[in-house]
């Protein structure tokens, strides 16, 4: 029996639980193969794009977000809810909140992605800008929520918001069953936490790598160390990877679940997001390209196999994209 500090972050019931609120708002996202992109990664491997950017939002952090409010009782979905984001999370809670008529409020660090920050405000969420990177920005919400009284929708540190992330595995290995590996970007690990719960429970010859930006790699560093590591920053342009430390939630599971790990350069994220658009036609954000990116690294690894990558956002910003596209990145 495990010890209670052994304990799964969340059960395959919380994921189908997750999957039945969420379906009726959102429908299953696509899951494609293409051929170029397979000749660009090379060595034998059949990759297959999930696009969680064809989400609302245009990301996976909505499937997260519903999984959560849909939760939440009539009195507390009428004071409102509040989370800390770059943008993505932020998205989420907005587009549930308006659909299921609760307020939003939403923390985002000084100098956050503009565009980010319209869309939700165009979703209606109030947007308070404090904070010099996510990690500040987490206190800032906690701060909110004891002023306010409002609920905390955490990004990661929260079952229902991970099993809302499970859900698009689910899909996946639903679709595919011939699926061998996945390459899973890590921020805060809802995307991977899901991926191997979902894995072990229905396909547990699925092997799950973790990806993260060298500039950004506090749980790529802490995986390799064995416990926790901070960061003094998060400087990477794959402003969905930018965070500073590992999380109580998703750490001890990333360590036991993962199959390998690895950090990608500003340069491999950028010449994913380049190789995504020329092979599929779709826009990815630097945390939406940094799947393939690890995919690219681990390529002689995974040799050969089906391996799933998620196009996890395509919330990129005009000038972002210009740098990217140029070659400035």
């Amino acid at each position: 029996m495990n010890s209670p500090a052994e304990k799964w972050p969340i059960s395959w019931t919380d994921v189908l639980d997750a999957e039945r609120r969420i379906r009726p708002h959102l429908p299953e996202t696509p899951l494609r193969n293409y051929a170029p992109l397979d000749e660009a990664v090379g060595s034998g491997i059949r990759v297959w794009v999930k696009h969680e950017n064809h989400n609302p939002t245009n990301s996976f952090k909505v499937r997260n977000a519903m999984s959560f409010l849909s939760t939440l009782p009539g009195a507390e979905l009428r004071r409102g809810v509040v989370g800390a984001t770059r943008g993505n999370h932020g998205q989420g809670i907005a587009w549930a909140g308006a659909l299921l008529g609760a307020p939003v409020t939403v923390c985002v660090p000084l100098g956050n992605n503009p565009e980010k920050n319209e869309a939700m405000r165009g979703l209606g969420a109030e947007l308070i800008e404090e904070g010099r990177d996510y990690d500040e920005t987490v206190g800032v919400a906690e701060r909110i929520v004891r002023e306010r009284g409002m609920r905390l929708v955490s990004a990661t540190d929260e079952p229902l918001v991970v099993a809302g992330a499970a859900t698009l595995t689910l899909e996946i290995l639903r679709a595919r069953r011939q699926i061998e590996a996945m390459v899973v970007a890590i921020g805060g690990g809802s995307q991977a936490v899901g991926a191997l719960t979902v894995a072990r429970e229905i396909a547990p010859h699925v092997a799950v790598y973790g990806v993260q930006a060298e500039r950004a790699s506090a749980i790529h560093d802490s995986w390799h160390a064995g416990h926790p590591v901070t960061h003094d920053s998060a400087d990477t342009f794959a402003d969905g990877l930018a965070t500073r430390q590992p999380y109580a939630l998703t750490f001890p599971a990333l360590t036991r679940g993962l199959a390998g790990f690895v950090a990608v350069s500003e340069a491999e994220i950028a010449d994913a997001v380049r190789l995504l658009l020329r092979a599929t036609h779709n826009l990815a954000e630097g945390a939406g390209a940094a799947g393939l990116a690890g995919l690219r690294r681990l390529s002689a690894e995974l040799a050969g196999r089906e391996v799933a990558v998620i196009l996890s956002g395509g919330n990129i910003d005009a000038e972002t994209l210009r740098r990217v596209v140029s070659g400035e990145l």
